[in-house]
């Protein structure tokens, strides 16, 4: 079977990847916050953990792998925009959700096995809370419930920091029912005109930690595989459902691996709307951008660095698979590279995996090519209708080229054989003339509308 290593961020050390059963791989990987389109940055550990989940169920088998990532529907945030919109928050709720999951299809992302809403496990975050006052790692104040980050001795594990150092370096809330500045919301109350649930502590709703403990331990169990998301949930987030978890189930061991991905910058600098450089999935996906080509940039830089969008990555990139799709026409799909299986295997190095597709591409492998992209969720059955159509369309023209050149050899004047080539290359395509015949191959920035006039 094929070992997978996979960088731990709990001992800060690349691990060989053992599950606690090969017949039951389990991972979580935390959702959005539903209350409006998904940013570019969102997508990332979409596309990162997709690419985890493709790897374990190729390696384990698809019937093995149990993945979970939760939608967050209840949050001040939600409340806001409500108010806001002058809207209930079913409704704001219901079509983000709807968004996040049709945009995140758009750059091939399979749905995971179960996608649990906070909203329908208040029981089990209430039921969990009440395990946590009774054990004495958390306690009631003025209608909320806070864990008491003191009461767990290994707090701040994960980050490496210590408890003074967070308190000195966190934005933590100041009021004065809290024991400890660094004690936590797992319960708090709401108004008449706000989401709310009977609890033994009042009418209320959850905090936002509590959420993923809750819902991971109902699906996953005490103890699981893998548990990921993006770097900035490390603290406090992460840090705090460890603390909840381990202090609900002692015994257990909550998750064994921990993987997070860096941020995504545009074009060298933070992304913000400060700065212009502030976009969605779905505006790219609008702009015309195949939702593959975002898939293929994510795909170029390994998930624990940080990661740059930039118009150049994204017109080589539609170059690429454009010509992947014109190598890979008509092919049914080979063997699997043992190369890119390797890469992937070594801590999802996608950009490794992706120099090996360069190479079974240049070496004209076209179904090793296939199967092998497949794995990492490119040139799929779903993906490239935009660029086969093209290809496709594109046939015409070839064979409008091979008759010009055949006639052209024939008068020994090629000034037509020149125009077609030249009304190519202006659209956008590279022509690629033989004695074998014509292929044209459409790149970054085709356009066909230019060559409407050649029909």
């Amino acid at each position: 079977m094929t070992n997978i290593k996979l960088h731990n961020t709990k001992t800060r050390k690349k691990e060989v990847f053992t599950p606690i059963f090969e017949d039951n791989v389990r991972m979580y990987v935390c959702g959005p916050t539903v209350y409006d389109r998904a940013h570019l940055g969102n997508a990332r550990p979409v596309v990162v953990f997709d690419v985890l989940y493709r790897l374990l169920r190729h390696v384990y088998g698809p019937d093995h792998v149990t993945y979970v990532r939760n939608f967050t529907d209840v949050d001040d945030k939600i409340i806001t925009r409500a108010e806001r919109d002058g809207r209930t928050i079913k409704e704001i709720t219901e079509e983000t959700t709807q968004w996040f999951l049709d945009d995140m299809g758009a750059l091939g992302a399979l749905e995971p096995d179960e996608m649990p809403r906070a909203t329908a496990y208040i029981g089990q975050m209430v039921a969990m809370i009440g395990q946590l006052i009774d054990k004495g790692h958390a306690y009631p104040a003025e209608g909320h419930v806070l864990f008491s980050v003191e009461s767990y001795k290994d707090y701040g594990s994960l980050s490496g920091r210590s408890v003074d150092d967070m308190i000195a370096g966190a934005r933590v809330e100041v009021a004065p029912y809290k024991r400890n500045p660094m004690d936590f919301v797992l319960w708090k109350p709401s108004s008449d005109d706000q989401p709310g649930w009977n609890s033994p502590w009042g009418r209320g709703r959850p905090g936002w930690h509590i959420e993923c403990s809750a819902m991971s331990h109902e699906l996953l169990g005490d103890s699981f595989d893998i548990h990921g998301g993006g770097n900035d949930l490390q603290f406090p987030h992460h840090e705090n459902e460890i603390a909840q978890s381990k202090c609900a189930h002692p015994e257990a061991d909550f998750a064994r691996y921990w993987l997070h991905n860096e941020m995504l910058q545009v074009e060298g600098k933070k992304m913000s709307k400060s700065l212009g450089n502030f976009f969605t999935v779905h505006d790219l996906l609008e702009q015309g951008v195949p939702g593959e080509v975002i898939r293929f940039v994510f795909l170029g830089t390994h998930y624990r660095k940080p990661m740059d969008w930039t118009e150049k990555k994204r017109d080589e990139a539609e170059a690429v698979l454009r010509k992947w799709y014109a190598l890979t026409r008509d092919v049914e799909p080979g063997a699997l590279s043992g190369a890119v299986v390797a890469a992937l295997s070594d801590d999802l190095n996608t950009a490794g995996a992706l120099a090996e597709l360069h190479k079974l591409a240049g070496a004209g492998d076209a179904p090793g090519l296939l199967a092998s992209a497949r794995l990492m969720g490119i040139l799929t059955e779903e993906f490239g209708t935009w660029a086969r159509a093209e290809g496709g369309n594109l046939d015409g023209f070839a064979d409008m080229l091979v008759k010009a050149r055949s006639a052209a050899m024939q008068s020994k004047d090629f000034s037509q054989v020149d125009r077609l080539k030249s009304a190519l290359i202006d659209a956008g395509v590279e022509v690629r003339m033989s004695k074998d015949g014509v292929e044209l191959v459409p790149g970054a920035g085709f356009d066909a509308a230019k060559l409407e006039a050649l029909k």
